[in-house]
């Protein structure tokens, strides 16, 4: 298992989601509908993203989204540490 940590490498970090605040405001104050808000929430949550540190995991979120990320929770999963 030390063997492993030493091997470690930050970009090879897995992050799962466990809970998302996306911010929706928007400058017009109109808001996605709260469909919209659940389907999107409950799409991110639970899924797995490739990433460097935190930054980088909301950075990605965001890109792919198009939303900006008020909070978030997560797992981070080291490969070969729980195997």
């Amino acid at each position: 298992m030390l063997h492993s940590l030493l091997q470690f490498s930050p970009s090879q970090m897995k992050f799962q989601v466990t809970e998302i605040e996306f911010d929706f405001e928007m400058e017009d104050d109109e808001y996605p509908s709260d469909d919209y808000q659940k389907a999107l929430r409950y799409d991110t949550i639970g899924q797995i993203w490739d990433a460097d540190d935190e930054d980088h995991l909301v950075d990605k979120i965001s890109d792919e989204t198009g939303w900006c990320i008020k909070s978030i929770d997560y797992t981070v999963f080291i490969p070969g540490i729980l195997s």
